[in-house]
């Protein structure tokens, strides 16, 4: 059983890409489907994303012949977020109960990774990024209410939001993952603008609570030459330690952003001025 793969790309063969390439690349629309996960093997920096919605049954993190391993988390973490109904993870036994935005780190070793739902009428639906790791840190379990919220941004702007950061060096211990995720308030809609870029790590964003209807758009791409996708509810972004990972929306929404690479530092990023854009 194989996982969805994408490969590396350089800006040079992303400037020469149309809108499928672009979307064939770094988008992923296949997640949150029921009853079964979804994996995205990217090569940068070997990140997965991914996501299971267990619905009528609790389902096992499976291995995939990708890993060449005898179980997914034999050398790799896993970052856990729930943006749907209440549900529960169990990590080799320890179970760890989860509601909307509560998050749960799986270190690497951990054989049993189990996911539930309490209700199928409003189902669990957990969104995993995993990573290479090299050291065993303790499953841990931390809720939204708990994630260091700061509210940044303007209405001005249109760009007043609240980040809550999990798996970072203050909260949730890990090898090299850095995962969090940021809720616009109502009226505004742009997310990380000013923009910037972290050579250092890539990144995925996965959009969620976007409305009926309604999408956002991202920006990616060097800085001076930048590229869109058009991307709906539940779907996520493969960001390029190159690229800008920036947005607009139709409505407001939230977003998970998790990074991975050379360091643990959340600030680690180059800033660009929105005047410097092209």
């Amino acid at each position: 059983m194989f996982m969805n793969q994408r490969y590396a790309q350089s800006p040079k063969e992303v400037s020469e890409l149309n809108t499928d390439g672009l979307r064939a690349n770094f988008l992923i629309e296949d997640l949150m489907q029921a009853d079964q996960f979804n994996f995205t093997y990217s090569h940068f920096d070997r990140a997965i994303v991914g996501s299971v919605m267990p619905v009528q049954k609790s389902l096992g993190l499976p291995v995939y012949d990708n890993l060449r391993a005898e179980y997914f988390l034999e050398r790799r973490e896993m970052g856990i977020i729930n943006v749907g109904g209440p549900g529960a993870v169990s990590i080799d036994g320890t179970i760890f109960e989860l509601n909307k935005l509560d998050a749960v780190y799986a270190g690497k070793g951990s054989k049993s990774v189990m996911f539930s739902s309490s209700s199928s009428n409003h189902p669990a639906m957990f969104y995993l990024y995993s990573v290479p790791a090299h050291h065993i840190f303790p499953a841990t379990s931390m809720k939204k209410e708990d994630a260091s919220p700061v509210t940044i941004g303007s209405k001005d702007t249109a760009n007043e939001r609240t980040i809550y950061k999990y798996i970072h060096l203050e909260g949730i211990k890990s090898c090299q993952m850095v995962m969090g995720l940021t809720l616009l308030n109502i009226g505004s809609v742009w997310n990380t603008m000013p923009s910037h870029t972290h050579d250092r790590r890539s990144e995925a964003y996965f959009y969620f609570d976007v409305p009926e209807g309604q999408m956002v758009l991202h920006l990616m791409g060097q800085p001076q030459e930048t590229r869109h996708l058009i991307v709906s509810n539940c779907q996520a972004v493969i960001s390029p330690p190159w690229s800008i990972h920036a947005g607009a929306g139709t409505s407001n929404y939230g977003f998970i952003w998790a990074m991975a690479g050379e360091n643990l530092v959340y600030s680690d990023m180059d800033a660009v001025a929105i005047k410097d854009l092209r």
